[in-house]
């Protein structure tokens, strides 16, 4: 039930002491920086979603965003991630990511970004 609702399990038993640690502190996000410099990546706009989410988006929530959601690049940081992050349902992210979309700019961008440092600095959402 947990997964059919947020796409991701609060207490996952794959996840290692060290990977819950990571995760909690958003330290496993570090990596995609690299992502960024090469260009595949944005700081800001919505999460990459996996291939079985947009073979199934007639299934899914994606389905009636994925226009909006697929335009841009996808990013690091987002509106669901300062908004709530893990506590949001699918559904609320997805629907957060087409909110980008309209809203995208340098300086929205800025502010996403502000809003995001002291959310992982406090572990604030995360799982």
């Amino acid at each position: 039930e947990e997964w059919a609702v947020y796409q991701k399990l609060h207490d996952d038993p794959r996840c290692t002491r060290i990977g819950k640690f990571l995760r909690r502190t958003s330290l496993d996000e570090f990596p995609q920086f690299f992502n960024v410099l090469k260009g595949d990546l944005s700081v800001v706009g919505p999460r990459p979603h996996y291939i079985e989410e947009l073979e199934e988006k007639e299934k899914s929530p994606l389905k009636k965003y994925a226009h909006l959601v697929l335009a841009v690049k996808p990013g690091i940081t987002g509106l669901w991630q300062i908004s709530g992050r893990s506590h949001l349902s699918y559904e609320d992210r997805v629907e957060l990511d087409s909110l980008y979309y309209k809203k995208q700019s340098f300086f929205y961008d800025l502010k996403v970004v502000l809003k995001t440092i002291p959310l992982v600095l406090i572990s604030r959402g995360a799982v």
